[in-house]
């Protein structure tokens, strides 16, 4: 059946459109939905695939590796067979590996603490003496990094994305300027949009010539091994193209295995140059003796080595790909037709970017919470919550079942119509 996009109706057809969608919303609303597409949380399925990490040490002498036990204090740094697991998972070396606990966020915001109380490597003087810090923000990208950066008050300075990563020709121009002391990056199936960096734009950021001398490349590699269609896709890797460049301490790069074993009992990392690890070795040793060692055993033992964690991934995908195929499945029916939206389709990662008529995102993520439907707010993409275009939103399929995902994706098709549909009868 021919479908005539919004753009070409009547006023009057929009009306009868809008009389029809009305009554569909209103009959969401009588299911009294109360479904969950928030954040990209595992599914039960998924933790309960894992779940034989429980039962990988289950006697004292099983919590021996090389002669540490991972019971006691010591190893501040991370096991050196967790820091060894590390390393073989991001291509570097394991003097080169800080492991933490159970989010790499904790290590991210420790990174921008320590920057502002003391410094980084490359520069002693803290960053909370400089008059004005400023970071750039790829977005759409993740909100916690702008939390952050909001609760540091450094000004933060959007940088738009291309199918490629960030606008790198901005990038460049920015880091001319002192004050500009840090860029966040979700280099592989970005938040939200699930964009690979383009091999160019790492090399680009490798060779950058920032002003400040502390300038520092958060490199989030949070979705490094998870994609859900195809094979495994390698990745430059920066640490060391930033070596070659000169520029060895400008990068600080984390993961986690959040979305690999357990989001709620994970562990994580920080990647950098050997001089910042032993830096930032130092600074961690005032606040703390150690992370915990026995979960860090645990994941070895259960992990192994990046080979077979890509062996469990790809049971992962199994569970995740059905769920992104539901949200194409649904706006390419029920939304493409009316050309009021666009979106990526990614081949990994945790979210499906969508794109509302520009104006409606707002008023979509209020109508979907009317009708029972969980969100991330509309503006969460970008800086300080504010979109410019009033257009985008974080689909995060994960969680529901592809049951209650579909009903949801039934409410949130509705929303998108209605909205759209305000918005042109208004003007």
């Amino acid at each position: 059946m021919d479908v005539t996009p919004y753009s070409c109706m009547t006023r009057s057809q929009l009306e009868r459109e809008y009389q029809t969608v009305q009554a569909a919303y209103k009959q969401c609303q009588e299911k009294k939905w109360n479904l969950n597409m928030s954040r990209g949380k595992p599914s039960k399925a998924q933790l309960d695939m894992v779940s034989g990490l429980l039962t990988q040490l289950q006697k004292p002498e099983d919590c021996m590796d090389g002669g540490v036990d991972t019971r006691n204090y010591g190893e501040l740094a991370g096991l050196p067979s967790a820091r060894a697991y590390w390393a073989d998972m991001l291509d570097c070396k394991p003097s080169q590996i800080f492991v933490g606990g159970v989010a790499s966020l904790n290590l991210m915001f420790d990174v921008v603490s320590r920057a502002y109380t003391h410094g980084l490597a490359d520069s002693p003087r803290p960053w909370c003496r400089e008059e004005k810090v400023k970071f750039l923000c790829p977005a759409p990208g993740y909100d916690r990094h702008f939390f952050i950066g909001e609760s540091f008050g450094a000004e933060m300075i959007p940088i738009p994305m291309t199918p490629t990563g960030p606008d790198m020709d901005l990038v460049e121009e920015y880091v001319k300027d002192p004050q500009v002391k840090l860029i966040w990056n979700v280099p592989k199936y970005s938040n939200p949009d699930g964009i690979i960096y383009s091999e160019e734009t790492v090399r680009r950021f490798a060779n950058l010539k920032p002003a400040a001398p502390d300038f520092a490349i958060m490199w989030d590699n949070a979705y490094c091994v998870h994609q859900f269609q195809g094979e495994y896709v390698p990745f430059p890797d920066i640490l060391s193209l930033c070596a070659e460049a000169g520029r060895p301490n400008m990068v600080y790069e984390f993961a986690s295995t959040s979305k690999i074993t357990f989001s709620g009992g994970g562990i994580s990392c920080l990647a950098s140059s050997e001089s910042n690890i032993r830096y930032f070795t130092k600074l961690f040793g005032i606040q703390m003796i150690s992370n915990d060692k026995v979960n860090q055993l645990r994941h070895v033992r259960y992990l192994q080595n990046k080979a077979h964690t890509l062996e469990i991934m790809k049971g992962h995908a199994a569970i995740m790909a059905p769920k992104f195929q539901v949200v194409s499945e649904y706006l390419n029916r029920e939304i493409a037709p009316l050309g009021i939206a666009h979106w990526n389709d990614p081949k990994g990662g945790y979210f499906v970017s969508l794109y509302a008529m520009p104006g409606t995102a707002k008023r979509v993520w209020e109508l979907c919470r009317d009708a029972g439907i969980t969100m991330t707010e509309a503006g969460a993409t970008y800086p300080y919550g504010k979109d410019p275009q009033d257009s985008n939103l974080r689909i995060a399929p994960s969680l529901p079942p592809v049951a209650e995902l579909e009903q949801a994706m039934e409410v949130l098709c509705v929303c998108l119509k209605l909205a759209a549909l305000e918005k042109l009868l208004n003007n």
